[in-house]
């Protein structure tokens, strides 16, 4: 169970999950220096209009990713928070594949092993193929991979880093 993983936050405080018991979770590996880095914005604005009937977006920065991921805990919730206006939980930096992949990682992985993807997924893994970077097996692809996890910690839906957060606001709506 989701409850079941400790994490460290941006202090290196380790951090219960257990305290997110009854809510529905948005968990997303990301970083300040990607193409995708605007979808902060989407994300606060979806944690803005749901933050008060349970909804919360955990954070956690990941370097793998062609180092996109620059600076220390303290500098990546900053930025976030200045360009973007962040006010959900940015945790410690953290690795999603490999050996050092986070327990959380490891279980979001096996839980939901393939992304939903949208029209633009295809084309961006050809990208990043062309590019000499590949992935393999239910490995996270890139940045701001999506995990929505339901009221009870069930992982139910793992999403693409292309399918930005508005689009997942009725799945996260019907949820609450």
């Amino acid at each position: 169970m989701i409850y079941d993983y400790k994490v460290k936050d941006k202090s290196g405080n380790e951090v219960s999950l257990e305290q997110y018991k009854g809510k529905v979770l948005l968990i997303v590996n990301t970083a300040t220096g990607c193409g995708f880095t605007p979808q902060y914005d989407g994300l606060q604005k979806l944690y803005a209009k749901y933050k008060d009937q349970g909804f919360e977006i955990l954070d956690f920065p990941c370097n793998q990713f062609f180092e996109q991921a620059p600076g220390d805990n303290e500098e990546i919730a900053q930025f976030c928070k200045i360009n973007f206006g962040t006010a959900f939980q940015t945790f410690g930096k953290i690795e999603v594949n490999g050996e050092n992949a986070s327990d959380l990682y490891k279980f979001l992985k096996a839980q939901a092993p393939k992304a939903e993807e949208d029209d633009a997924s295809e084309g961006f893994y050809k990208k990043l193929q062309d590019l000499g970077f590949t992935t393999s097996g239910d490995d996270i692809k890139w940045n701001f991979t999506k995990f929505l996890v339901d009221r009870e910690g069930k992982v139910l839906a793992r999403f693409a880093p292309t399918v930005e957060p508005e689009k997942l606001d009725a799945k996260i709506k019907a949820l609450l």
